[in-house]
């Protein structure tokens, strides 16, 4: 990536410094941006790669625009938490910066229960759920079990809770409650089939689904939240998926009048039914960018870069027959490397991942001297690193997975193998 320079030396403020945004921050450094990032976290890993670290939270509206004013700022981007869209929409609407972000697309699309409300008027099909209004209300429904409790507003796992009995729903439905900004939970029915994913860029209001994968989850972890440990691309449910839902989901894009951006929507499948849940609109932890951007040559963290300081995303590009869900016929795995509780000494062989010929990208997220805390367990806090390979074929993808994990030794300070096994 080469500097541009209609953005050298413009500052841009980056919202949120957890670890997968800082690819970001250096995709816009690279583009000649100045970075700042803000976080109350002041040990925030992507504030290590920022030209300016603020400990300013990232919902402090008001604290985010006195920074703004005082540095002369030209633009603002949210990193990749959810519970930063608000607040980055009140930021930048209440400054006239660039937004990707409306009124509406933050009201359904940053709450789960809305969102599921919104895709009943159009006939979408959501996991089915219960009507809990208060940990009250648990004792008078009829739940058929086992169950999933959630906030309606977290994301990554934050909350979650698998209930196979009763005497389990009140300490469950408290948890999903103290993660949730609102204070508001979803029960729903636990699904276990298959898992889905789709990911669509909106380039001034041209919709495009850029990328569908299965997604693959551990289920080794009791009543936690299921957590990701990788995907495969393109999804076997893709045909599916446009014969029976993507109109739908143009209608409803077209109701939250969004114009640009990127947003990914997750799903189970179920009797040939696509159930949707989880939508975010933001960049992913799953990074689908990553092999968006080295099988069809286009970079969407430089596509909202330069729309955070210009307005555009594009400059002279032809979203048309370039964009492929199906990634010109290749096949692409990503692999998540899930940690136990407990503090890392040593992490084996991810270099030697990195020069295999199939590898796309090695996107390490936790160090030598970092710590897995418990609560991170059932969440992305234990990711490790996260892996993407590519091949002409499911098989091969399987096997060269297989071989990485094998060669990969990860270790605690008392000396235990501290890599989940998949």
């Amino acid at each position: 990536m080469k500097p541009d320079d209609k953005l050298r030396g413009k500052k841009l403020l980056v919202l949120g410094a957890n670890a997968e945004t800082k690819p970001l921050i250096e995709s816009a450094q690279k583009m000649g941006a100045i970075v700042y990032c803000t976080d109350n976290n002041p040990k925030a890993p992507a504030k290590i790669v920022a030209d300016t670290a603020c400990n300013i939270d990232g919902t402090d509206v008001e604290g985010l625009t006195a920074l703004v004013l005082k540095e002369g700022i030209d633009g603002v981007m949210v990193g990749v938490a959810d519970r930063l869209i608000v607040p980055y929409h009140k930021l930048c609407s209440s400054l006239g910066l660039p937004c990707y972000a409306n009124d509406l697309s933050v009201k359904f699309l940053t709450d789960k229960q809305r969102f599921n409300e919104l895709c009943a008027r159009l006939d979408i099909p959501t996991i089915p759920n219960y009507d809990v209004e208060s940990i009250d209300a648990v004792a008078n429904v009829e739940f058929n079990f086992p169950i999933l409790v959630k906030p309606v507003d977290s994301n990554s796992g934050k909350g979650m809770s698998i209930c196979h009995e009763e005497q389990q729903l009140k300490s469950a439905y408290l948890k999903a409650q103290n993660a949730s900004k609102r204070g508001k939970v979803l029960v729903e029915k636990y699904m276990q089939c298959d898992d889905l994913f789709v990911y669509y860029t909106f380039i001034n209001g041209e919709i495009i689904v850029s990328a569908i994968a299965d997604r693959f989850t551990s289920n080794e972890q009791g009543e936690l939240g299921r957590v990701c440990i990788g995907a495969l691309y393109p999804s076997k449910h893709s045909d599916l998926y446009f014969r029976t839902l993507h109109s739908k989901m143009l209608r409803l894009f077209e109701q939250l009048q969004i114009k640009n951006g990127v947003f990914l929507v997750s799903a189970f499948v179920e009797n040939n039914t696509i159930h949707l849940y989880d939508p975010g609109f933001r960049l992913q932890g799953e990074s689908p960018d990553i092999p968006i951007k080295k099988i069809c040559h286009y970079d969407q963290k430089e596509m909202l870069v330069r729309f955070a300081l210009t307005g555009s995303m594009l400059v002279d590009f032809p979203s048309k027959g370039i964009i492929d869900y199906s990634f010109n016929a290749q096949k692409v795995a990503s692999i998540w490397l899930l940690g136990k509780e407990g503090r890392l000494r040593s992490i084996e062989g991810l270099q030697d991942v990195s020069k295999h010929p199939s590898c796309i990208s090695v996107v390490q997220r936790l160090f030598a001297g970092d710590e897995i805390r418990k609560e991170a367990i059932g969440t992305e806090g234990q990711v490790i690193a996260r892996i993407y390979i590519t091949a002409e074929n499911p098989k091969k993808l399987n096997n060269i997975r297989h071989k990485i994990i094998g060669n990969l030794r990860v270790l605690s300070t008392e000396g235990d193998d501290m890599l989940l096994l998949q």
